[in-house]
């Protein structure tokens, strides 16, 4: 078997293996080995996933293939993002200063650099898929980087570890199912390619990324605690 074929056949497998394992870490309780065993499997794929798409993104270059190599390069720096934010917040739990370290400060840069190029290419060969989907890149590597120079108020929210744990997981998500709707449903269901889809498959996960950010932070943002009326009134009985 060529090199080529051999690295795309272990991006397809890693990326089912993330797929079901995403979904069954999900559905799992929150915490429990299980959903910890799943999850592992789920980085070790998508990590899998990344050491494998760099030999497609070369090959996509020497194709003279220039978008289809910019999208995937692209995917493959929020992705990385993504994972490393998402296993080092719980390993770091403990520990702001140690997570918004080197590795996190250079992958914010990488995160804001891959987004503006992939605008200023958009803009260049008129593609409004590009541009929209630049902002992912541009958000995330700002969001970073000022999380970085406030991260003593970030180790001050409670559970902030949880935040950027399921933050990093749903980038994660973003990725990977735009990859599998935008590349590899095409190839395996050829009758669903078209307009619709490219736009639905791109901006869906966005769209389904962005509610569930806002459900998870309502979910576990802290709750005011309730006093007592015993202690917060006074006592209807006259003191003698």
């Amino acid at each position: 078997m060529p090199a080529y074929a051999l690295f795309v056949s272990l991006h397809i497998g890693a990326g089912v293996i993330a797929l079901a394992t995403f979904w069954l870490a999900a559905a799992l309780r929150k915490g429990s080995p299980a959903h910890r065993l799943s999850g592992k499997v789920y980085l070790c794929a998508m990590t899998a996933i990344i050491a494998t798409g760099f030999p497609l993104v070369i090959q996509r270059l020497v194709e003279d293939q220039v978008l289809t190599a910019t999208f995937l390069a692209y995917l493959l720096v929020i992705t990385a993002t993504g994972v490393w934010v998402s296993w080092r917040a719980i390993r770091d739990k403990h520990d702001v200063a140690r997570f918004t370290g080197p590795v996190y400060v250079a992958l914010a840069i990488l995160s804001l650099a891959s987004g503006l190029g992939v605008l200023a290419l958009g803009i260049r060969v008129g593609a409004p898929l590009l541009m929209g989907f630049s902002g992912v890149g541009l958000l995330a590597g700002m969001g970073m980087l000022r999380k970085r120079r406030n991260r003593a108020a970030l180790a001050q929210r409670p559970r902030w570890w949880l935040s950027e744990h399921y933050t990093g997981m749903l980038g994660n998500f973003v990725a990977t199912h735009i990859a599998f709707l935008s590349i590899g449903l095409p190839k395996l269901l050829p009758m669903l390619d078209g307009v619709v889809l490219n736009y639905a498959s791109w901006f869906g996960p966005l769209l389904l990324a962005g509610l569930a950010k806002f459900w998870l932070d309502w979910r576990w943002s802290p709750r005011p605690r309730q006093t007592s009326p015993s202690l917060s009134q006074p006592s209807p009985v006259p003191r003698l």
